[in-house]
């Protein structure tokens, strides 16, 4: 055991002295446990992530348009392999994550009820969701909410942010009663951090897989491959499905 400890030191070290940086583009909804990700990526291989969020399609676009990322995690499956078709990304590379899930969340801890029945009630004025053409969370909703027949009755009082997170920050600042969210922004360790929420069942839509990918720029970079494999160990995994996120 001692020897053991002694060749994992052993290796630590070689890794931060021969440590680089990564440029990683990361969708809005998993920021929380990205940087705890990062922080412990660094920890463990000397590398070190920098981290950018955004919107999927904002991102996709910066990338699209030469922005330097390196790895990209996105929040969906679907823009990860069109920029591997677009020959913007590693063939091979593209893997699904984590599975994200939506919630319909407000800051007051007693306005949403157990089976999101205030959506029908219509007792709110503003609803936050973010933009659906270029947020997959957003999509998902507009997805329930169609199947439910509830979109014309709640559209007309839509407060659209470019993200989740400015979706998140519309509810949680007072701007708007209700919001869809990411589970992920409101949720740690088995329960809410705030609020109160209902977390929308699976089968109201599409399932959100969120796949990553190692971008052309980073096919030389070994912390590129190291975060990307990263993502894949029991203690990334535990991160990850800490904040509400399911495993494929």
């Amino acid at each position: 055991m001692k020897r053991l400890s002694s060749l994992i030191l052993a290796l630590l070290a070689i890794a931060t002295a021969h440590a680089d940086e990564v440029q990683v583009a990361v969708a809005a909804n998993f920021t929380a446990p990205a940087k705890e990700i990062a922080a412990e990526f660094t920890r463990q291989t000397g590398h070190k992530a920098v981290l950018s969020f955004g919107s999927t399609g904002k991102l996709y676009a910066q990338i699209s348009n030469g922005a330097p990322f390196e790895v990209f995690l996105a929040a969906n499956d679907n823009t990860p392999a069109k920029l591997e078709k677009e020959g913007k990304a590693v063939t091979g590379t593209r893997f699904t994550y984590a599975v994200g899930t939506l919630i319909l969340w407000s800051a007051n801890p007693g306005l949403v009820d157990a089976k999101g029945d205030i959506l029908k009630s219509g007792n709110f004025k503003h609803l936050a969701i973010a933009n659906p053409k270029t947020a997959p969370y957003g999509a998902a909703a507009i997805e329930m909410l169609t199947g439910l027949k509830l979109l014309a009755a709640v559209q007309p009082k839509f407060v659209q942010g470019e993200s989740i997170a400015q979706a998140f920050q519309f509810a949680s600042t007072g701007n708007a009663e209700l919001s869809f969210v990411a589970l992920s922004q409101v949720f740690k360790d088995g329960k809410l951090t705030s609020g109160s929420g209902w977390i929308v069942p699976g089968e109201l839509h599409e399932p959100i897989l969120q796949d990553a990918v190692v971008l052309a720029k980073g096919k030389d970079n070994p912390a590129a491959a190291a975060f990307s494999a990263y993502l894949k160990t029991p203690r990334a995994h535990a991160i990850i499905t800490s904040f509400g996120y399911a495993l494929r």
